[in-house]
């Protein structure tokens, strides 16, 4: 082969590597032990989302069950009261008023929504959740477990068990809802280094339990592999509005704060690989009418900033597969 037949089929080989990585958009990263299962995990490698984004967004809002004296409370300095009707009120509230108004604001808005749904909810409220999902009828269902008080997952009774309730909790949110999910979020973000195996031998394709990362990755389990969403500790409203009584305005500081400082990353250095956060939303916190003022200027903020596709985590799972 002459020098210049060499230069040609070298240039050649490498438009063709060019143009399979762009076709294929992302390519998985060597692979290390999970630091929690102990199974081969592996970052996914995206090199921008959809429309040349550079941050994913995805707004998971937590439709729970409750029963009744169980669940969050606004006053812990009352809640040794039986009845205790200021902190059912909250919860209450939450279950009626707050699901749908944020169900409103989000269609009103035209952002994608995923639901983490306990699978009793439908059940024990038909109504508010027919009225619900008509306002988001396409936002992808990730299930969250029986309930979010006594049926959490059965840990420490091995594996199998924890396959039964991931298969429960499925058969029972089909049958509710006409949907089979394919989403996972464990209840109270309670599980151990079964749960990942358990879901993905029941179909489980990703899961929003990671809560470590910037950027998607992929476990192998033995009965399978699971995509790990990012979410993280700090974004989750509810955590930061109970426990640190931080009020709702100060929760919308720190999602611009986080987002914007992701999207900054972005355009100081455009060959980074794309970043991912899905953020937890209660109807106890964005429920609420000032909770949804403060939704509404995080959402339209976030609709204006080039660096930022907001969108659901089914969305997502297009795009990586």
């Amino acid at each position: 082969m002459t020098s210049t037949h060499r230069t040609s089929h070298v240039v050649a080989t490498f438009a063709f590597l060019l143009a399979l990585q762009s076709s294929i958009g992302t390519a998985s990263a060597q692979s290390e032990p999970d630091w929690v299962t102990g199974f081969p995990r592996e970052s996914v490698r995206v090199a921008a989302w959809p429309g040349g984004k550079k941050v994913a967004v995805a707004f998971v809002l937590f439709v729970e069950q409750f029963g009744f004296g169980q669940g969050p409370g606004l006053r812990p300095d009352l809640a040794t009261r039986n009845p205790d009707l200021t902190n059912e009120a909250f919860r209450q509230y939450a279950v009626t008023f707050g699901n749908l108004r944020v169900g409103r604001l989000f269609k009103e808005l035209d952002v994608p929504l995923s639901i983490a749904l306990n699978a009793e909810f439908p059940g024990a409220h038909p109504a508010i959740w027919k009225e619900f999902r008509a306002s988001v009828p396409t936002a992808p269902i990730i299930a969250h477990g029986m309930n979010n008080t006594n049926q959490l997952i059965p840990l420490g009774r091995g594996l199998a068990a924890q396959k039964a309730y991931v298969r429960q909790t499925l058969d029972v949110i089909a049958s509710a809802t006409g949907v089979r999910a394919t989403g996972w979020s464990s209840p109270s973000i309670y599980s151990n280094g079964d749960t990942m195996q358990a879901i993905a031998a029941e179909g489980i394709t990703y899961t929003i339990d990671q809560m470590d990362s910037d950027v998607v990755s992929r476990l192998k389990t033995p009965d399978g592999s699971v995509v790990l969403i990012p979410y993280p500790v700090v974004t989750i409203d509810l955590g930061q509005n109970l426990p640190r009584m931080k009020t709702a305005v100060e929760i919308e500081d720190l999602w611009v704060d986080y987002v914007a400082e992701l999207a900054r990353e972005a355009r100081a250095d455009p060959s980074r690989e794309a970043t991912t956060v899905a953020i937890g939303i209660h109807s106890f916190v964005v429920g609420t009418p000032d909770g949804a003022a403060v939704m509404r200027r995080v959402l339209e903020r976030f609709k204006k900033t080039d660096e930022v596709w907001l969108t659901d985590t089914g969305a997502i799972m297009k795009e990586i597969h």
